[in-house]
């Protein structure tokens, strides 16, 4: 196995995460003793999660033997973290620790000022990766597993040994002596990861000599072909981008394929963590034949499809029209001044704002009442406009159907404002005058549906 590698010319400081297990240990050793010579300092991370009985003595080796080496002349530091909290309910021990351990690493090299963080994954860990991705039914991108170089939380990620054997290792673990911890967790079969090296890998070698370079292989095609297809996707999508969202006219143009992946490309800038494969096979399919529709995102996200435009928009929780009018008083102004009430019958509240244009004097409010829709509704868009149903203000306006739900105030027999349109022109202040203006908010969004 080389023992030299090609460290970042432009920092001086360079991080190696090691946990104390032979494989970080090793690449911090072969590290080290090039950077004297390269007249790069070294800063060794530790992440102590505080999941295993033995961590305290995992970071007591750790540290004494940094030191020693130290003591030896090498440009070498050392900085740990501890982490405080816990996986929550639902989510597993794995998906935690490596969220966290990279967060937490990140903040440690940001901390000593090196740029690059250098990992001691290995070709068998690159196959289970592969192995592990495949059994999850993932795509071009997952079966990609570990890249050797990544740029993340304003960190460059390295993994200098992704094509080294195991046995390489082992030899200059042998070489040089080193001694290094035996976690017990991974001999713990109930974690897949563990399984596969324990289990899976080793039968597949035996049977299949080049099984673990095939697998590696395979991950670097899927690389290859993940970024062709990211930006072919990019290519295709901008044309198709507008100010409300995806023009869906000129997504059904594209080929099954296309569609798929542009609409993939598209929503993984939007979404956080993504989209299912499940749920962009539905919306590939339903969407060149529905003109309206919505689809629930993660993270209170729903993508919505409406008068030819795909967006991301804050999920509205069905409300169904309250049939008379909910017994809500409402407590108006009796001045010029912002505030709001929460209208539990309405599931949402009403606020009212100071404006100079387009609002209403405070003394209209006076005893105006809420009102569902009824079906006979005449709203004035703006002075000199004609008045006209709701429905057709809102197939004017663009409005959808979950936006259109709300209380209409009304005063006396004057429509003042609907949810979706605003303020009737008819009711509205001189310019100039004190006047407010009126806006409903729904308790499951987080914007107001007013225009």
């Amino acid at each position: 196995m080389p023992e030299r590698y090609p460290l970042p010319a432009e920092r001086r400081v360079v991080a190696v995460a090691t946990s104390g297990g032979r494989d970080s240990t090793a690449l911090l050793h072969a590290v080290t003793r090039q950077a004297s010579a390269a007249g790069v300092e070294v800063v060794a991370l530790h992440v102590h999660h505080g999941l295993q009985p033995g961590a305290d003595e995992w970071l007591a080796h750790l540290q004494g033997q940094c030191k020693r080496w130290a003591r030896q002349g090498w440009p070498l530091s050392f900085a740990f973290e501890r982490l405080s909290g816990q996986p929550s309910p639902g989510e597993s021990v794995e998906a935690w620790a490596r969220r966290e351990r990279y967060a937490a690493l990140a903040r440690l090299a940001k901390a000593r000022g090196a740029r690059h963080v250098l990992l001691a994954h290995h070709r068998g860990d690159q196959a289970e990766t592969v192995l592990l991705q495949a059994l999850r039914g993932a795509g071009p991108a997952g079966l990609a597993a570990m890249p050797s170089v990544a740029e993340r939380d304003g960190v460059v990620w390295l993994r200098p040994w992704l094509s080294q054997p195991r046995a390489a290792i082992d030899t200059y673990v042998k070489r040089w002596r080193l001694s290094h911890i035996d976690d017990d967790s991974n001999q713990d079969p109930r974690f897949d990861r563990n399984r596969l090296r324990l289990e899976v890998l080793p039968a597949l070698s035996r049977n299949f000599a080049q099984a673990e370079q095939a697998l590696c292989d395979v991950a670097q095609q899927a690389a290859s072909a993940d970024a062709f297809i990211r930006e072919s996707a990019e290519q295709l999508l901008k044309p198709m981008l507008g100010l409300r969202g995806l023009n869906a006219e000129a997504w059904r143009q594209c080929s099954p394929a296309q569609r798929f992946w542009v609409l993939r490309h598209w929503l993984t800038k939007l979404v956080n963590g993504g989209v299912s494969g499940t749920l962009l096979q539905r919306v590939t399919h339903e969407g060149t034949r529905l003109q309206q529709a919505r689809w629930p995102l993660v993270d209170g996200l729903e993508l919505r499809l409406y008068r030819g435009q795909f967006s991301v928009e804050a999920r509205l929780d069905p409300i169904k029209p309250v049939a008379t009018t909910p017994g809500d008083p409402v407590m108006w102004p009796s001045e010029a001044i912002a505030g709001e009430q929460y209208l539990p019958a309405w599931r949402g509240t009403l606020r009212w704002s100071v404006t100079v244009e387009q609002g209403v004097r405070p003394a209209l409010l006076c005893g105006a009442t809420l009102a569902a829709r009824a079906g006979r509704e005449q709203f004035q868009l703006g002075p000199g406009r004609p008045a006209r149903s709701l429905k057709k203000q809102f197939q004017a306006l663009g409005v959808p159907q979950w936006a259109r739900i709300g209380p209409l105030v009304w005063q006396g027999d004057q429509l003042v404002f609907v949810p979706g349109l605003g303020m009737d022109a008819r009711c509205c202040a001189p310019r100039g005058e004190p006047q407010l203006v009126l806006h409903w908010h729904p308790e499951s969004a987080d914007v107001p549906s007013t225009v």
